[in-house]
């Protein structure tokens, strides 16, 4: 079942629905789910407006391209009463198209983006499956199953409320004693086998785990969720010496996502793959786990690495996720937008060896052997992680699915989309 909730109204730079700004943009396709079948031509009514009112003869630049793509065309058109259209052309291929616009307004410049899909339905992915693809992973689960399940368990008295309980878990997760953390959250007085469990894994980057209650609906609503971070990094660590961590050793030259890219064996990703699944280990020893619903939730990498869990992991019953990331990562080299790092944007990445290897790291490969019902949410405006690539994720999944589309959105979800998630978990509870 495919969703689609379009909204009418774009903003500034990043996000749209821009917050206490003078300038507002407006960008109608013609067609009103914003999509196109190939061949067909896409033209777009742009509106611009200074504290509410309509920008007359304002001359607004564009440049027109592949989803983050170079630009292949430009021109400009004038705004009369506010108004104006750009002809988008056309893609005789499945994929997006975007076009990129610039304003000056009183000596200073605004700038938007739209997107628009050309039968994205049909939108297949690049990345192959290695032969051994199983068997790789397999291994990898057959060696974590032989370690014994060890983790420290903290009450966080300044996290609990009047409806739920929170404690700290620090989780080794292979034989090296490498270890993440988590906040494990309960219902207040859960009995036994009464539990949904679920997973939340991170987004990108070396941070702490930000406003842990901001999803304590969940426990409130009976199920214990364990929201957990992947570097080992204990979530109580000052802000500033996370982002003096992340300066040091995170750069785009030499991240943690490009760490051991020559070695599918010595990447950084293995053990965070399989973190995810000692995570499931962890949350089906509970006493308080009702035995039979194990969901995994999360976004952007988050969401990447809940559809990998789905796939890696037969004990997941639902999957929920966000504009996945890792997606399609090799994308690149047929000429479109690939998924986020976006390793093609730094020299030497395009190596067999790191070829490779992203295939066997890469959510479309996972997203074979998922069997869940899944649910996954994407924008088509996300320059982090392309509509392109959510379209591929998407078409290539055999199991039980459905999409919320939000045109509109970069990378970012509303909460209403964020509860709705929750809603749509209940509904496939077993």
């Amino acid at each position: 079942m495919l969703l689609a909730a379009v909204a009418a109204a774009a903003g500034l730079s990043a996000e749209n629905y821009p917050y206490r700004s003078d300038v507002l943009w407006v960008t109608v396709p013609d067609h009103a789910e914003w999509v196109y079948n190939t061949g067909e031509n896409a033209r777009v009514e742009v509106q611009l407006y200074k504290y509410g009112i309509p920008q007359d003869g304002v001359v607004v630049s564009y440049e027109l391209g592949g989803d983050m793509m170079p630009a292949d065309a430009s021109g400009s058109v004038t705004l009369k009463n506010g108004r104006a259209v750009i002809d988008m052309g056309t893609m005789l291929q499945p994929g997006f198209r975007d076009c990129r616009m610039t304003a000056e307004i009183g000596g200073k410049t605004y700038r938007h983006h739209v997107k628009v899909g050309f039968s994205p339905e049909r939108i297949e992915a690049y990345t192959p499956l290695p032969d051994d693809f199983a068997e790789f992973w397999n291994a990898g689960k057959a060696s974590l199953a032989k370690l014994p399940l060890d983790y420290t368990r903290e009450r966080v008295e300044k996290y609990c409320t009047d409806k739920i309980d929170c404690y700290l878990i620090k989780l080794q997760i292979n034989d090296r004693r490498q270890c993440i953390y988590g906040y494990l959250f309960y219902p207040k007085g859960a009995q036994p086998g009464s539990c949904p469990v679920v997973l939340t894994p991170p987004g990108a980057g070396i941070k702490t785990i930000k406003e842990p209650l901001r999803h304590k609906y969940y426990a409130e609503a009976g199920f214990i969720r364990f929201e957990i971070e992947i570097h080992g990094l204990h979530p109580d660590i000052p802000e500033e010496r996370f982002a003096e961590i992340s300066n040091a050793f995170n750069g785009r030259e030499n991240g943690y996502l490009s760490n051991g890219l020559d070695n599918r064996d010595n990447y950084y990703m293995r053990r965070v793959y399989l973190a995810c699944v000692r995570s499931i280990d962890l949350l089906t020893s509970l006493p308080e786990w009702d035995g039979r619903n194990v969901i995994v939730q999360g976004g952007s990498q988050g969401g990447a690495l809940s559809l990998i869990t789905a796939g890696l992991d037969s004990r997941v019953t639902a999957c929920v996720a966000n504009h996945p990331a890792l997606s399609d990562m090799a994308r690149y080299m047929s000429g479109s937008g690939g998924g986020y790092p976006h390793f093609f944007r730094v020299a030497g990445m395009d190596t067999p060896e790191k070829l490779l290897t992203m295939a066997y790291y890469d959510v479309v490969n996972f997203s074979r052997f998922i069997t869940a019902p899944t649910y996954i949410t994407w924008g088509y405006n996300d320059d982090t992680c392309p509509p392109t690539t959510s379209w591929a994720v998407y078409n290539t999944l055999t199991c039980p699915k459905e999409a919320l589309i939000t045109p509109i959105n970069e990378h970012w979800t509303s909460e209403d989309t964020e509860r709705g998630h929750l809603e749509w978990i209940k509904k496939h509870l077993k």
